[in-house]
């Protein structure tokens, strides 16, 4: 690395003076719109998520970067002087935690994109577009950006970790108009390019400065101020941002507690702690003991903020004080800088916490309030109201019915069977076929079937997320679509199938046979008594009274009888209609209706899976200790 004189700094930094506010602009506008360009072209990748349902899967994306999309200029400018890293490849698979994340996220939005819109997935398909990105891009290098408010100081202390004045410092505002950057290794090209800071913006460090080694490998951004009153940059501060491995915040004590700073970055990045450094700035102008007070206040608000505080080994943000000015704490900074590069997980450690902040904002659409699914309980009295609205129970006591008065026909009196004849044919009306059944009824049959339909769909969608419970109630309105007719039809088969002569048990003939010898003795006793009073048979009264008694008797007896023993049957019979009616009901409705509803419920259990997948609590390098807080 050449040593750079402090001519040669003086006129570089007059070039990058005059040509920054409109060269970089242009470089800038151009990279947004290819920003965009990309981001677009990831939605339209996305298009090519499947919407199968429960069997047929999103289209897999390979986790593993494609040679043929590496940049040329990285293969090439990629090896740097160390020999160990020359055979390294630029882009790098992530680990396994974090790809088992990345395809359960992948796979999560090729089966949501048919029941969520497109709004909802926007930002988990910026989290997978960015890890694609990220992942062609060079491994061994570590961006990290230096943002602050207007006079904090985040130009000084860039120049002061470089080694070299870089950046311009000065009274006049906004002093860095457009990123500036610095890398310690070559290789970083295109990182670079994604992040639109073009070649004669980006500088390398003083040569043989201290910490060289420890820090090759890092690409250190100057970002304008976040408050800036111009908009483009605040415009790019929000964009470099949401690119770079790790921020480093530089506050000043007069606006470490500005609500801007709390509200707009650090309160919603305060998943991103492990990539976080805080540092408190210009502790050369707090007299005493007060850079112990403003840093404990600031600690404080950090912990309101929500982001967790690497103190005691544990992962979180570093919080560190220093003077970018004396260079107090600066050299400090460098050493957790540089073993925080080395280990080189800042890309995993940003793309898992971007991970998680699309799964906690895509919870409420996946996470249940309760048990989603149908119980028992709910199918059967589901077929139950469908049997209801058939009229099983109807048709089952008629059967019962039918049957009881086709045994007393078969097994009562000739005479009480002629009587009854004889009564019916002396009825108006008598002859002709039986009315149809009222409009009223088959309505209220229709309205019964599409409140059985609105219960159970009601029943299922239970404690579901919006979406997921939409789509359930869907389903079963669309399984209902002509289920009223096609339980009409299985009515009238199983009525057409049972208006025959019903089964007859076993002793049904000798109960007819018995009920002839009756109707026999009561002729043969007539006959017998008739014979004796024209004088053909010896005169003798009682014993064809009796025979004649003996029929007329026996004639109800076995009637009641019969009648008895038929009960039995009769309701067996009429359970076994009513039980077909119910079986024929439950089967229309499980393929019609249930069905549908278990199959958006099995494809909600599985996005329910893979959503538990994508929050788990994945950390890459989770062997490796974390930097503490510490105050300089």
């Amino acid at each position: 690395m050449t040593a750079v004189t402090d001519d040669q700094n003086e006129t570089g930094n007059e070039a990058v003076a005059k040509t920054v506010d409109e060269a970089v602009r242009e470089q800038v506008d151009g990279a947004v719109g290819r920003a965009g360009n990309g981001t677009a072209a990831g939605s339209r990748a996305g298009d090519r998520w499947d919407d199968g349902l429960i069997a047929r899967r999103a289209e897999p994306r390979s986790a593993e970067p494609d040679p043929d999309d590496a940049e040329p200029g990285d293969g090439e400018a990629g090896h740097d002087s160390r020999g160990s890293d020359d055979h390294l490849p630029v882009g790098g698979a992530y680990g396994g935690p974090l790809r088992d994340r990345l395809n359960a996220l992948r796979e999560l939005l090729g089966l949501s994109q048919a029941r969520l819109d497109g709004r909802t997935l926007a930002e988990a398909g910026r989290v997978l577009d960015e890890a694609a990105a990220r992942q062609r891009l060079s491994s061994r290098h570590t961006v990290v950006a230096i943002a602050g408010a207007t006079g904090s100081g985040k130009s000084t202390l860039f120049n002061a970790l470089a080694g070299v004045r870089i950046a311009e410092t000065g009274l006049r505002r906004p002093t860095t108009s457009a990123p500036i950057a610095c890398t310690w290794s070559d290789g970083a090209a295109g990182l670079l390019d994604r992040l639109a800071i073009p070649g004669r913006l980006c500088r390398r460090p003083l040569a043989g400065g201290d910490g060289d080694e420890e820090l090759q490998g890092l690409v250190l951004v100057d970002l304008p101020d976040h408050d800036s009153a111009l908009v483009q940059h605040r415009e790019q501060v929000d964009r470099v941002l949401a690119l770079v491995d790790a921020v480093i915040w530089v506050v000043d004590p007069e606006k470490y507690a500005d609500a801007a700073l709390h509200e707009r970055y650090l309160r919603p990045l305060a998943g991103h702690a492990e990539i976080t450094f805080v540092v408190l700035n210009q502790i050369d102008r707090l007299p005493g003991e007060a850079a112990d007070q403003v840093l404990d206040d600031l600690r404080r608000l950090l912990d309101e903020d929500g982001m967790a505080l690497g103190e005691h080994g544990e992962p979180g943000a570093t919080v560190l004080a220093l003077s970018a000015l004396t260079g107090e704490g600066v050299g400090e900074l460098r050493e957790m800088i540089g073993a925080f590069v080395q280990r080189r997980e800042a890309a995993a450690l940003r793309l898992s916490a971007d991970v998680d902040a699309a799964a906690a904002k895509l919870r409420s659409v996946y996470v249940a309030d309760g048990r989603a699914g149908l119980d028992e309980r709910a199918r059967d009295d589901f077929s139950a109201r469908l049997a209801d609205a058939i009229g099983a129970t109807a048709a089952g006591e008629a059967a019962e019915r039918e049957w009881r008065r086709n045994a007393s026909r078969a097994c009562g009196t000739p005479w009480l069977r002629l009587w009854r004849w004889y009564e019916r044919t002396r009825m108006p009306g008598a002859a002709l076929e039986p009315p149809a059944a009222p409009v009223e009824e088959e309505l209220t049959a229709r309205q019964r079937v599409e409140q059985a339909v609105r219960t159970v769909a009601g029943e299922a969608s239970r404690g579901l997320p919006a979406p997921w419970g939409q789509a359930v109630r869907e389903a079963a309105v669309r399984g209902a679509q002509g289920l009223p007719e096609a339980l009409d039809e299985l009515a009238a088969h199983e009525a057409a199938a049972t208006s025959g002569r019903p089964q007859r048990p076993g002793w049904w003939p000798a109960a007819v046979l018995a009920q002839a010898s009756m109707t026999l003795l009561q002729v043969f006793g007539g006959l017998w008594l008739v014979g004796q009073i024209v004088g053909v048979l010896e005169p003798g009264l009682i014993p064809p009274v009796l025979v004649m008694l003996a029929g007329i008797v026996g004639g109800p007896l076995v009637e009641w009888a019969c009648a008895a023993a038929a009960k039995g049957p009769a309701r067996r019979y009429g359970q076994d209609v009513r039980r077909r009616l119910q079986d024929a009901a439950a089967g229309c409705g499980r393929a019609r209706v249930l069905d549908p509803i278990s199959a958006e419920l099995m494809r909600y259990r599985e996005v329910r899976e893979q959503y538990a997948t994508v929050s788990g609590p994945a950390r890459p390098g989770s062997g490796h200790g974390r930097v503490r807080t510490r105050i300089g």
